[in-house]
């Protein structure tokens, strides 16, 4: 008889090893029924005797702190922590307001809808954050690899994490900080919970334009079957709002140019925008978690979550260049009537003026749907395993519609009209009053049509434009760990395991410039309706329609396959293995006991990107058949190895001093890795005009830092705490965008476009501006953190308390705006300064919050305090933009009451107040004084009721 030996055939299938986990403790579960009936016996004993103890339960405020505290106090890492303070109630309508009160973490405002969507920690944009759902990384539905925070409806939400320092037991970290969002967990409930809630919003008040509404309702329902062996917990909500109206006006980046007036040059405003916005939005959410504990030794948990919501912004405004013209149909004016001081016209009237009309609608509806199943089995007092898959996939469609009104490319100047203007003072664009000769509101004066020959003339007319991105983004992972318990000296525990992720991402779409329909270069047609809206708070009256249903109708969609246009598409795909080792740590140093851990990562990434490139050779047309490209690709391979340690020494009377330290990393945005690349004859210098050309990285490495942590914790049992803190990070790899001296060579040919002039005439030779992996620098900052209750220092105070923090950061990381710049926009500021910080850096932050809670009745004050920083937007492409937004102050109230007896007992019914200084979102250039751009929300009031069973 022979033997044969077969190497490599056999692979372990992640879901087979799931699904072996589980017999594998099934078959321990019906061991363990087998109890003698002593121990039965003896168990309801226990259980009698735990039923006649005296319980207090701690509610509202109080319990959310008080789980908060716990959660910190007992971490081995430095955290901050947010737990509910009732089933299904945070304290916010959204996770990251939530996370906003908690010590060194900011958040950014959504320019459209005013809600706090980006979470900023310890100075650091929003990307470096790694975000988690229940442990595991989540798809996103936004060109970064974090999902939107707005996808997750907080009333689905248990807790939230904030690991400031890294730990090996935690897949997907980020450099600034890892957000662990986490729901119920139902065998963690002593009984069946079912609660429900409905909310009540008037949004937009004192906004200065109409008001909107919106509702809330969910509900919450926690179970255990079969002794406490099987439980349940599923949580659904829905939302829709309709914000009303808010009011927003661009100065065109504080454009103030001069013109001539009796001779002398005299300073005018260049231009503006001025539009209300009305938005309207609805998302559902459901979260449903599985567990099954048969005994001590066995649990499997199923976690499934799912949003989708979609939005929708219809802007109604005026638009136009005050003194000069914006295209080859609008010429430049002549001042007359003017009142000039200091060589500054503080009124006057400017003819030959041709306003737009903006009609525009900006829509998208997204889905973000997470799986993750999680074994767990203890073989014996010593070893523990544990497997977990899980599956996550995001998608957004988008859709940009704008359309554009007025008087047509070849209207004779005689009618052109005029605009008057007053109150200018130089500086002061958001306060000056303005009035058209022209009636903007009549549709026989605004037409559907190319107002100012945008698209190149005649020969290609742009009545509007259409933009139709989507992003699709799928993360699969699986995870083996294995925990054993030690007693080597200081060594408690040991963890160690792999991870296996897979993430493919991609965005594609098309877009393109509106015709009238069947006409000539200067057609025009009749908009359609009667209805007249506000221009923002201007004064101005304009022509109003939803222009759903004109696509085919009234206009033409003439797609645009140019560079520009092909470089937004692409795919990125990675493979990441991560190998762990973790150990816990618990003894003694120099009479002073400590825990914690110490641990290592080695993290593996295959990633491979694509993107398109033009064959400008061949490229005579932005069509097709007229513009020949190919697919890109590139890709890379490395590997990162990440120590990190966190020790807590118990310094006695409830304080702890905390240290961490560890290498961190943060992968680029999945849009820098693109493949794409484009190029053509711009001025890259001010005298020489050169090849420039824009491009992704698919090579691009991740960021990387060391830190250091320390932090002080004085604690009061589980009621308050005390904290100091102080971190300071060293970036030796940051990614900037800088153009560098590149050769174009390879992708030119005898028919590529060349420079004629200047020291490049005839050359390859030009500039290239791409993601690059380069030097750091320092950040380091300070925090402080104060939560305790007034009881702590007399008994009259009974119910009062504050949570208070503040943090210090600062940078040495000064980046240049020119790797800011794209083909054919950029930041405002692009021309104003020549470097900036860090993106998402302020320097100031700080939350208080005051609150009373007793005998049923809660009343909270809540300030929230950012200073000015560089934050991310989205630009009318949907792309991502740069801006410097000014410092702001977000107030919020709450005052609620919760039946304590009675028929009515277990309801609760609320008031709150979010935004109650009626705080704008501003913009600026370089001078936080002279704003540029300002959205008014107004205040947002929200009654409601809870009901807990």
């Amino acid at each position: 008889m022979t033997t044969k030996t077969v190497q490599g055939r056999f692979r372990l299938h992640p879901m087979a090893a799931a699904c072996a986990l589980m017999m594998f403790g099934l078959a321990h579960a019906q061991q363990a029924d087998t109890t003698s009936d002593d121990a039965k016996a003896k168990a309801e004993a226990k259980k009698k005797t735990d039923a006649e103890m005296t319980v207090v339960t701690v509610a509202g405020i109080r319990r959310g702190i008080e789980e908060a505290i716990s959660i910190k106090k007992n971490s081995s890492s430095i955290v901050e922590a947010i737990s509910a303070e009732d089933i299904g109630k945070l304290p916010d309508n959204t996770v990251a307001e939530s996370i906003s009160r908690l010590s060194g973490v900011t958040t950014q405002r959504n320019k459209v809808n005013g809600k706090a969507t980006d979470v900023s920690v310890r100075g650091l944009s929003p990307s470096f954050n790694g975000s988690l759902l229940n442990g595991r990384e989540q798809a996103s539905t936004s060109d970064a690899r974090s999902p939107e925070f707005d996808l997750f409806p907080s009333e689905l939400t248990g807790s939230v994490l904030v690991y400031k320092t890294p730990d090996a037991s935690l897949m997907g970290q980020g450099l600034a900080s890892t957000i662990d969002l986490r729901t119920l967990r139902p065998l963690d409930f002593g009984k069946r919970v079912l609660a429900a809630s409905a909310k009540k919003e008037r949004i937009g008040v004192d906004s200065g334009s109409d008001l909107g509404s919106g509702h809330r309702a969910t509900l919450t329902y926690v179970d255990q079957f079969a002794n406490r062996t099987i439980g349940l917990s599923l949580g659904l909500t829905k939302f829709k709002e309709d914000n009303g109206g808010e009011l927003k006006f661009d100065s065109w980046g504080g454009w103030a140019p001069t013109l001539d007036y009796n001779g002398a040059q005299v300073a005018v405003p260049g231009g503006f925008l001025a539009e209300t916005s009305r938005r309207k939005s609805d998302r559902d959410g459901a979260s449903l978690t599985l567990q099954y504990k048969p005994n001590q030794n066995f649990k499997s948990t199923v976690d499934v979550f799912y949003s989708r919501g979609d939005e929708s912004t219809k802007k109604t405004g005026i638009e136009g260049a005050v003194a000069f013209g914006t295209g080859p149909y609008d010429p430049n004016g002549v001042l007359t009537n003017a009142v000039v001081s200091n060589g500054i016209a503080s009124s006057g009237t400017i003819s030959n003026y041709k306003a737009d009309v903006r009609n525009h609608l900006y829509s998208n509806e997204d889905r973000l749907a997470s799986f993750g199943w999680n074994n767990e089995l203890k073989l014996d007092d010593k070893w523990r395993v544990e497997t977990d898959l899980s599956h996550s996939h995001g998608v957004k469609n988008i859709s940009n519609y704008e359309t554009t009104a007025g008087q047509p490319g070849n209207t004779p100047a005689s009618q052109l009209g005029s605009i008057s203007f007053s109150g200018f003072n130089g500086t002061n664009f958001a306060d000056v009053k303005y009035k058209t000769s022209l009636d903007y509101s009549d549709r026989k004066v605004a037409l559907l049509t190319d107002v100012d020959g945008w698209g190149g003339g005649p020969n290609s007319p742009q009545a509007g434009y259409v933009s139709l991105p989507n992003i699709d983004d799928t993360v699969n992972s699986v995870r083996l760990t294995a925990h054993r318990e030690l007693e080597w000296g200081p060594l408690a525990s040991a963890t160690f395991g792999i991870n296996y992720t897979k993430r493919d991402k991609s965005r594609t779409g098309q877009e393109g410039r509106l015709s009238i329909k069947g006409g000539d270069g200067y057609a025009s047609a009749a908009m359609p309706g009667t209805d007249v809206a506000p221009a923002g708070a201007s004064g101005l009256m304009v022509a109003s329609f939803d222009p759903t249903g004109t696509l085919g109708t009234i206009y033409d969609l003439n797609r645009w396959v140019d560079a520009t246009v092909l470089s937004r598409d692409w795919s990125v795909g990675e493979k990441v293995a991560t190998a762990y080792a973790m150990a816990d740590l618990d003894g003694t140093l120099m009479s002073l006991p400590y825990t914690g851990n110490f641990g290592l990562q080695v993290v593996n990434t295959k990633q491979q990107a694509s993107g398109n490139q033009v064959d400008l050779a061949r490229c005579t047309g932005i069509t097709f058949d007229t513009c020949p490209y190919s697919v890109r690709t590139g890709g890379a391979s490395y590997t990162n190895v990440l120590p990190s340690m966190n020790v807590a020494f118990d310094l006695g009377s409830e304080q702890k001093l905390r240290l961490g330290a560890g290498k961190q990393i943060s992968r680029a945005n999945l849009d820098n890795m693109k493949a794409s690349l484009d190029f053509a004859v711009q001025n890259a210098t001010s005298v020489a005009p050169a090849l420039t050309g824009f491009a992704g990285n698919p090579e691009l490495k991740p960021y990387q830092a060391r830190s250091l942590d320390l932090s002080y914790e004085k604690y009061f049992g589980k009621k308050g705490y005390i904290s100091v803190a102080s971190f300071f990070k060293k970036l030796d790899n940051y990614i900037i965008n800088a153009p560098e001296l590149f050769d174009f060579k390879p992708y030119t040919s005898a028919n590529t476009p060349l420079p004629t002039t200047g020291p490049y005439a005839g050359s390859t030779m030009g500039f290239l501006t791409k993601p690059q992996n380069g030097s750091g620098g320092n950040m380091h900052g300070y925090e402080m953190a104060v939560n305790v209750p007034f009881s702590l220092v007399t008994p009259w105070l009974e119910g009062f308390g504050v949570a208070a923090n503040y943090s210090f950061t600062d940078s040495s990381v000064k980046l240049p705006t020119s790797g800011f710049v794209s083909p054919q926009n950029g930041p405002v500021f692009k021309d104003s300064v020549s470097e900036i910080g860090l993106p998402g850096l302020s320097k100031n932050v700080s939350s208080l919050r005051l609150y009373y809670e007793n005998n049923g009745v809660q009343l909270a004050w809540a300030a929230h305090r950012r200073s000015s920083f560089v934050g991310q937007i989205l630009d009318y492409r949907s792309d991502s933009q740069f801006t410097f937004i000014k410092g702001e102050t977000i107030v919020d109230l709450q005052a609620s009451y919760e039946f304590q007896s009675g028929w009515l007992k277990g309801v609760s019914v609320f008031l709150q107040g979010h935004n109650w200084t009626n705080t704008p979102f501003r913009e600026y250039t370089s001078d936080p004084n002279l704003i540029t751009n300002t959205v008014v929300y107004g205040r947002t009031y929200t009654a409601g009721v809870n009901v807990k069973f």
